[in-house]
């Protein structure tokens, strides 16, 4: 469909600073998502602007120094830590006489060799052509492409017009699969809701150690990765939580700084865990030296999705990698769980997470003691099934009298199944 260079494994990587601080992060977590798409950084050049120029992003001078350094290389492809226009972009190309991609069309590149599941593939491609759509024009500049009337239109432009109808097609066709498994989904949240599940959705910064995270409390084999982006296909698990129950534990792809916007709108059906969850656990990498603008950055993407009214327990993820930290949990002035501090990857602090867990999802606990006619062993067993027994002893007239302790609203479930319950309270 498009003439134009192919791309290799080893790039020119070009980072531009448009303030006086230099921040070196920056660029070390570019170089990281180039080595996480399975590019080799052949050459760094790196330059600061007041402003980005029209024609090339950078300017003439430094234009001129990326094409000279991938002839130099060898390089295959020139990647941009910036988002750049499709005519930056096509004249970047006649330059360097290579392939060009910006920040989005990486991120979008390591999406697509990450995504597994059939709604995780449909996502990427949808992305993939929100952002391909702006740039058909560039695949046809080797065509003439005249403007006019009957007779005077060049075959570029017929030829154009043809894809921009495929693509649209093709959108279409795609967003019409994503409602059917976003209607999928959302049977699945209605029941969650009817039973009185909770759902608590993992969130944070790509490389935080969710995955590990979600791994270690569930048991579950998702595929964990110290690279940007390892997990793209949500994941759900059940757990279970003193004093609550059930709950529903949901693995999510993770954000980061100028996260492309038709990627937040791609994934919007998996987002929506997040979106509908009862609490959000914020994994933050607590050794990262980013940390504060990793938060704000997971916060700006979560007031995006209109998730930022959740309420949100924060995980202080990898303390193995603090000197002599100790986990622990801190609260606010209500003396609620506010942040856990913990390692995932060593297993350090678990239990202070479900303690935060308990008496956040938790809400009321109800302690009764009950007395249980013989023929009501069935109920008996239905506490026991809901690990509500806290003690139980036998009666002389062959009656058990039990102590429970149960989250309010299992209590009440239970009483509306069995509206005899309450005549056996004590």
């Amino acid at each position: 469909m498009f003439d134009r260079y192919d791309a290799g494994e080893q790039a020119v990587l070009v980072h531009i600073w448009f303030s006086q601080d230099k921040e070196t992060e920056d660029l070390q977590e570019f170089e990281t998502l180039v080595s996480s798409s399975g590019v080799e950084a052949l050459r760094v050049i790196t330059g600061s602007r007041k402003a980005p120029h029209p024609k090339y992003f950078v300017g003439e001078g430094k234009a001129v120094e990326i094409a000279e350094a991938v002839k130099e290389t060898g390089a295959s492809v020139v990647l941009f830590d910036h988002a750049l226009s499709p005519a930056q972009e096509r004249n970047l190309e006649r330059l360097c006489e290579c392939r060009v991609l910006d920040r989005t069309g990486l991120i979008l590149d390591i999406f697509a060799q990450r995504a597994r599941t059939h709604e995780g593939k449909l996502q990427v491609e949808l992305a993939q052509l929100r952002h391909l759509a702006t740039r058909l024009v560039r695949g046809w500049t080797h065509l003439e492409r005249q403007k006019g009337g009957i007779g005077l239109r060049g075959p570029g432009e017929t030829q154009l017009e043809t894809d921009r109808r495929l693509l649209r097609n093709r959108i279409s066709q795609i967003l019409s699969r994503l409602e059917r498994v976003e209607k999928q989904r959302e049977q699945g949240r209605q029941a969650r809701a009817k039973a009185d599940i909770p759902t608590v959705s993992l969130v944070g910064y790509t490389n935080a150690g969710k995955s590990t995270l979600f791994n270690i409390v569930t048991s579950a084999n998702v595929y964990a990765a110290d690279q940007l982006f390892a997990t793209l296909d949500p994941t759900l698990r059940r757990i279970d939580v003193a004093d609550v129950g059930e709950v529903v534990l949901a693995d999510t792809v993770g954000f980061i700084r100028h996260l492309p916007h038709d990627l937040v709108a791609a994934f919007k059906a998996t987002l929506q865990e997040t979106r509908e969850a009862t609490l959000l656990l914020h994994v933050i990498d607590a050794a990262d030296v980013r940390l504060d603008e990793n938060i704000e950055a997971v916060v700006a993407v979560l007031e995006e999705i209109e998730a930022d009214d959740i309420p949100v327990l924060q995980v202080m993820n990898k303390i193995d990698m603090l000197d002599g930290f100790e986990p622990r949990i801190d609260r606010n002035d209500e003396n609620q769980p506010v942040r856990v501090w913990l390692s995932a990857q060593t297993g350090v602090g678990l239990p202070l997470l479900f303690q935060a867990l308990t008496e956040r999802l938790s809400g009321e606990i109800v302690q009764q003691q009950l007395r249980l006619p013989p023929e009501l062993g069935r109920l008996r067993s239905r506490f026991y099934q809901l690990q509500a027994i806290e003690k139980e002893w036998n009666e002389e007239d062959g009656s058990v009298s039990i102590m429970i302790r149960m989250p309010i609203v299992d209590w009440r479930r239970l009483c509306k199944q069995e509206p005899t319950l309450v005549d056996y309270i004590v």
